[in-house]
């Protein structure tokens, strides 16, 4: 049967991708870049947030403007493209595209270019009515906006959406469109964070994908 909110968005990095440990690595190869500090993956997964540029200044413990901060995104990114090769699907991605009974699209904040092709590489592209990455030069702001754009190329009303991803970004994306969203543990958020917060948690897919079913 299929659930009221029959149409699912997923997030790609730290969800279906598990790439948590490449991002920590590339977000030191930025810091080390400015002579900032190292950040260990619980820390990065406790203070993490968007805009990136805040987070940033913040472990940096300095300003960083929109021209620092496009520096250290371009390190950011030249580290994950030449370290994506070392990243898996979480566990359970397959099992828990599967079992969702309605269309599906994806939804990332990684530029589109390099997402495609990649969710290509990995087998899954049939498996939704659209995808979506980043189409700007510089990343790390919120995800709303780029929601609402992915939405309306679809037709899609946001009260029949249901977003899956791992951080507080995306369920606050989800609410702006009058949608729902389901927060997993395994990716870039500490998990006491999302289960602190209002939103349906689940620390895997397939339990997530059951949750999301409900709403």
């Amino acid at each position: 049967m299929t659930p009221a909110r029959h149409h699912l968005v997923w997030d790609w990095n730290g969800t279906l991708l598990d790439d948590l440990g490449l991002v920590v690595d590339c977000t030191n190869a930025a810091f080390a870049s400015v002579g900032g500090r190292p950040v260990t993956v619980d820390e990065h997964r406790v203070r993490f947030r968007r805009p990136v540029a805040d987070y940033y200044a913040e472990m940096l413990g300095a300003a960083v403007d929109e021209e620092a901060y496009g520096r250290l995104d371009r390190i950011f990114h030249d580290a994950y493209q030449v370290g994506l090769t070392t990243c898996e699907l979480a566990a359970d991605a397959r099992a828990a595209i599967a079992a969702w009974p309605g269309s599906q699209s994806l939804l990332s904040m990684w530029f589109h270019d390099h997402l495609v092709p990649v969710v290509h590489t990995y087998g899954l592209t049939g498996h939704f009515v659209r995808i979506d990455g980043l189409r700007a030069e510089v990343g790390g702001g919120r995800k709303a906006e780029s929601l609402r754009r992915h939405l309306a190329e679809l037709g899609v009303d946001g009260r029949s959406v249901v977003l899956i991803g791992d951080s507080l970004d995306d369920a606050e994306a989800a609410e702006s469109v009058g949608g729902r969203a389901v927060l997993y543990t395994g990716g870039v958020t500490d998990p006491a964070r999302l289960y602190a917060s209002p939103y349906p948690v689940a620390d895997t897919l397939t339990a997530a994908v059951r949750l999301a079913a409900t709403l």
